[in-house]
């Protein structure tokens, strides 16, 4: 492989995407390799929050209904914007809530249990809080999380077997929440695959698209997928806090949500004011209190650029960089003890992690050289070139930057301990 800078740079001149780089604010003096977890602000995110603040200033309560961004209508407009993204239809996506309220709503309102199904099947590699919220729902409904919450096992702490996951789907699974690309790996379980063999088995099936949606092109509504939910912050840039995302199947339309409030309501009857309610015939119906406008405003800028570039590019230039990376990583890394723990084909995310028993230490000495990653307990470095902003060459300057981490030992001089938010 040609480890020359030349190289990368010749990679940038054939991007197709380049000219979305501009469009963000890049931090002086640092390359920015964390947008798994927070992405940055973009020119047009920041104009559609200034105009929503502008119709605040101007239009007063009226800003509801008049106005550059009518808020009243705004999260189901962010869904129309969202929909070709996550491959969803007409009115199968709002944009609404945090992922956690998203994902009690939906369990509230698909977990069913009757007769032998009264478990969740769920897997021991998912982010936390989807379990926390799991176990309350199961407790919620009268059974012990400790025995009706069924996690799929890895075999070495990094990835899933569909197979495994498969095997569990039994007669007593009432409801299955999996991640669509696992957190700490990157690795992309087969979402279609998975959805046809649980509803084989009358199972309804939902996923946390987290880690996946900006990043990978989606099928929802075609794969047939029960419900989603997930963060819009990561890789669709929508700001710190940003208003998550929901999807529900339209076969489900009409299903009444387990937890209902007045949002959720028809928008010509909402201010009837009646105890009576006249829920939504689309996925606004899993909305639950007034949005938070100043979270939403600036997706609308946001999602404006992701429809212009389109997932298919977005996706191939995201193979691309993390691809590279781990050749230079191959390269540059492999004397130093580092292993990459993301697959090595298309089964990958949009990030990857590099695993190291000083990772908690090499990421304070690689913030000191001006490169922010990302770090996940005990020993994951995890590195996401984002392909609406990063260069091929930000990443070569990155492995090197490693390199001379390891090479020159900067990383010995702190602690190997992570901060109070990692």
């Amino acid at each position: 492989m040609d480890l020359s800078l030349e190289y990368a740079e010749n990679l940038d001149k054939q991007d197709k995407l380049q000219k979305f780089r501009n469009e963000f604010y890049l931090i002086p003096g640092k390359i920015y390799m964390d947008g798994n977890s927070l992405g940055l602000l973009s020119r047009r995110a920041e104009e559609s929050l200034l105009r929503s603040l502008t119709d605040w200033r101007e239009q007063g309560i009226d800003g509801w209904t008049k106005g550059n961004e009518p808020w009243y209508f705004l999260s189901e407009k962010l869904g129309a914007l969202l929909s070709p993204l996550v491959g969803a239809e007409s009115g199968e996506v709002v944009v609404t809530g945090s992922t956690t309220v998203n994902l009690h709503q939906l369990a509230a309102t698909f977990y069913k249990p009757q007769g032998r199904r009264t478990k969740i099947l769920a897997d021991e590699l998912t982010f936390p809080s989807d379990i926390y919220a799991l176990k309350s729902q199961l407790a919620l409904k009268g059974y012990d999380p400790e025995t009706h919450l069924i996690c799929a096992k890895s075999a070495d702490g990094r990835f899933l077997k569909e197979e495994d996951i498969i095997d569990l789907m039994s007669d007593e699974i009432a409801l299955i929440v999996l991640p669509s690309i696992l957190y700490r790996s990157g690795q992309i379980l087969d979402m279609e695959r998975l959805t046809a063999e649980a509803h084989k088995r009358g199972i309804l099936i939902g996923f946390d698209a987290c880690h996946s949606v900006g990043a990978i092109p989606h099928s929802f509504s075609k794969w047939g997928v029960d419900f989603a939910f997930w963060c819009n912050y990561k890789h669709l840039n929508g700001g710190p806090g940003s208003t998550a995302g929901l999807f529900v199947h339209k076969k489900h339309f009409g299903t009444v949500p387990g937890l209902a409030g007045w949002f959720g309501s028809r928008k010509d009857k909402q201010f009837d004011m009646e105890h009576a309610l006249t829920q939504a015939e689309d996925a606004g119906a899993y909305q639950i209190g007034t949005p938070h406008i100043f979270s939403l405003a600036p997706l609308a800028g946001s999602l404006e650029m992701f429809n212009e570039a389109g997932m298919e590019a977005i996706r191939e230039k995201s193979l691309g960089l993390t691809y590279y990376l781990m050749e230079l990583s191959q390269s540059l890394l492999s004397p130093y003890g580092f292993v990459i723990g993301s697959p090595a084909g298309h089964t990958r995310g949009g990030h990857v992690s590099l695993e190291h028993k000083e990772a908690a230490r090499i990421c304070k000495a690689l913030k000191d050289a001006g490169i922010i990653p990302d770090f996940r307990s005990p020993n994951i470095i995890r590195l996401a070139p984002v392909a609406l902003y990063t260069s091929y060459a930000d990443v070569w300057r990155v492995m090197h930057a490693l390199e001379e981490i390891m090479e020159l030992k900067k990383y010995e001089t702190y602690p190997n301990e992570r901060e109070v938010v990692a």
